[in-house]
């Protein structure tokens, strides 16, 4: 069974820091590409980066240079370095293997969800 779980999530101020991780089971995690994505007041869904099985990452633009996505095969984990968080960054972040916001947060290979909250 295809399990994610995110955790990591809180509360943080403007120009703080948090770090997301993302546990993952029942699939070849070296194979798959990762990803987060996040849903926000302004958009449901919200590509914020993705990681290749040989490590190539990719950002949105208005996260790079601030989030840094990594990758522990022996430990079947992604992560999500969050730093100078800004107030837009509130939202609830999910990890997905190989997915896109086609798949609308359903299904096994997206996890449940970390809220993060941002303060000015």
């Amino acid at each position: 069974e295809v399990e994610l779980a995110e955790s990591g999530g809180g509360s943080a101020q403007a120009g703080g820091s948090l770090r997301l991780t993302c546990t993952t089971s029942g699939f070849s995690f070296d194979e798959r590409e990762l990803g987060w994505f996040r849903r926000t007041r302004e958009k449901e869904c919200e590509f914020v980066s993705t990681i290749t099985s040989d490590g190539s990452t990719s950002y949105a633009d208005s996260v790079k240079g601030r989030f840094t996505i990594s990758r522990d095969n022996a430990k079947a984990t992604v992560y999500l370095q969050m730093n100078s968080l800004q107030p837009e960054d509130t939202g609830v972040y999910y990890c997905a293997a190989e997915e896109d916001c086609s798949g609308e947060y359903v299904g096994p290979n997206w996890g449940q969800g970390t809220q993060v909250t941002v303060s000015s």
